[in-house]
């Protein structure tokens, strides 16, 4: 770990990463120490910003790669020089050797190139930060497409992992960014991560995200050809689209681009509300256009490697929030976080809503169209430290996907209205999800389970009377033997008691005499305090 951070160090020296810093807005005391900086004796070179930053994150590896994948979506946050060298990183990664690529495919699906392809072409047609991908022709003559894992990406990958883990760790004893619960955030990119090193999930969800868009004018999903399908090798139906930020080609052919920008919302929404199932790697690099019809376009999605899904309480909360947002109803987004325990049960429901309004308030006031959802996230984390609102690792990759389609839709149609695009289809799923459609629907799914269940009715309500007399009778005979248990210690007591006495009378009748002319010799204090010791014990 120690060598992978050297590195680390090495590569930001290298590229002057330094540089990017906004010095204006960093403390005196940090701009000091930059100044002081021995990486001021190492030249910036002729490289832009932006290349030597592109250079720096391909160097270090695919977790740093797939970061720059999604600061390249927002454009909006970024210059346009550093947004045009990260735009790069999509599908442009240097590749990996055509002849390691072939011995891989023969390694995995176990026979001959020949065997398995009537063509492969050795140079790849794309390459990203875990696999590449090369054109093929099957035996049948259909066309395919065959991605292959990058050889050794594991062991990166885990160095890099373990170090996230451990600034994760030094963050947590940190007061201020304990609340953002970052191991538990790393866990779960750890985990969508090296999913996607397994090409059997990626098919699976390929096939599952096909079936849920079936003959949907909004999506395309390619076929998966799974007898040549394995763990590190993955064939699919290739296809042929217009690449989504090839925005001047679109425009060639007469693309209607706010229908496109609006359909890329819509999708978002029915995979996440509709089917519970999204694809949350949506950058650039992943999705295509079909512009058969230029005025009726379709979206085509690949590489579903790292894909979501949300319970359905957190559904209800998403969508309510989201609602509220919509109709500036700041009371009820408050109700709902502490609702769902997405803030402390003691947090003032009326002091965190006049909390959010300050902040969110001042955006919402703008046109629609120039509302950005990164721009109320930011906010509401900002209140959130007040509150010690933490994040919800199982939201993380939905926020993720959300701004990665805010951003590709204002690319693709810098007016794109997400708020009033998205409202109908979340007021609309909501009144179905809670309406009488809603429950007639919730019936279906359990009539199987209640069809089973219900012949059993008289057989489980008879058993629940009978358990309950049971333990009716079983109380009355545990009262009945405590008070039993009661009047015997009562008449225990009482033989002791006179026990004690007959003891006491019995001495004092054998002792009188000695008694008697022992008190005659006594002063009155002592005979005082013989006489309550003796009612002390007769009583007792």
């Amino acid at each position: 770990m120690i060598l992978r951070l050297l590195r680390i160090g090495w590569v930001i020296s290298r590229h002057r990463l330094d540089t990017l810093l906004p010095l204006e807005r960093l403390p005196w005391w940090l701009r000091t120490l930059l100044w002081l900086s021995p990486l001021r004796l190492i030249p910036v070179g002729k490289r832009s910003r932006g290349e030597r930053l592109r250079l720096a994150l391909e160097a270090l590896g695919p977790i740093f790669i797939k970061f720059g994948q999604m600061l390249s979506t927002r454009r909006d946050l970024l210059p346009e020089d550093i947004a045009d060298e990260l735009k790069r990183l999509q599908d442009q990664v240097p590749p990996f050797p055509g002849d390691k690529a072939v011995a891989r495919v023969e390694k995995e699906l176990e026979m001959t190139l020949a065997q398995a392809f009537a063509e492969f072409d050795r140079a790849p047609l794309a390459s990203a930060s875990i696999a590449q991908v090369h054109a093929a022709v099957l035996h049948s003559g259909e066309q395919v497409v065959v991605k292959i894992i990058r050889p050794d990406i594991d062991r990166v990958m885990r160095q890099d992992m373990a170090l996230m883990y451990q600034v994760g760790k030094l963050l947590s004893k940190v007061p201020e960014a304990r609340r953002l619960r970052p191991v538990e955030v790393i866990r779960d990119y750890e985990a969508t991560l090296f999913d996607e090193l397994d090409l059997y999930k990626e098919a699976a969800n390929t096939s599952q995200l096909k079936r849920n868009f079936k003959d949907s004018p909004l999506l395309f999903v390619p076929t998966i050809h799974w007898p040549l399908t394995r763990r590190r090798v993955m064939v699919q139906e290739r296809i042929h689209g217009i690449p989504v930020a090839d925005t001047a080609a679109l425009r060639a052919r007469g693309t209607n681009l706010k229908k496109l920008a609006e359909r890329g919302v819509e999708i978002f929404f029915t995979q996440v509300f509709r089917d519970n199932f999204f694809h949350a790697d949506m950058h650039p690099g992943n999705i295509f256009v079909n512009c058969d019809d230029p005025e009726d376009p379709q979206y085509i999605a690949i590489d579903c490697g790292i894909v979501g899904s949300l319970t359905r309480e957190d559904q209800d909360y998403l969508a309510r929030n989201l609602l509220a947002f919509f109709h500036q109803d700041y009371y009820e987004v408050a109700a709902l976080h502490i609702e769902s325990g997405w803030v402390g049960e003691n947090t003032r429901a009326n002091e965190f809503a006049a909390a959010i309004r300050t902040v969110c308030e001042p955006i919402l006031e703008k046109p629609l169209k120039d509302i950005s959802f990164g721009q109320v996230l930011l906010g509401l984390f900002q209140t959130a430290r007040r509150f010690n609102m933490e994040v919800q690792p199982q939201l993380v990759l939905l926020q993720k996907t959300l701004l990665n389609i805010e951003g590709l839709g204002r690319q693709l149609h810098p007016d794109l209205d997400l708020w009033s695009t998205a409202k109908p289809y979340l007021e609309r799923w909501m009144k179905e999800r809670a309406g009488v459609v809603g429950l007639w629907e919730s019936l279906k799914r359990q009539a199987p389970e209640l069809s089973q269940q219900l012949p059993e009715l008289p057989v489980l309500a008879h058993q629940a009377l009978s358990r309950m007399e049971h333990e009716h009778r079983q109380r009355h005979q545990q009262v009945d033997s405590l008070d039993g248990i009661r009047c015997h210690l009562q008449r225990q007591h009482k033989r002791q008691y006179r026990l004690r006495l007959g003891l006491i009378l019995v001495a004092l009748a054998l002792a009188w005499q000695p008694l008697t002319q022992w008190a005659l010799t006594q002063d009155w204090p002592v005979l005082a305090a013989a006489v309550a010791g003796l009612a002390l014990l007769v009583w007792h």
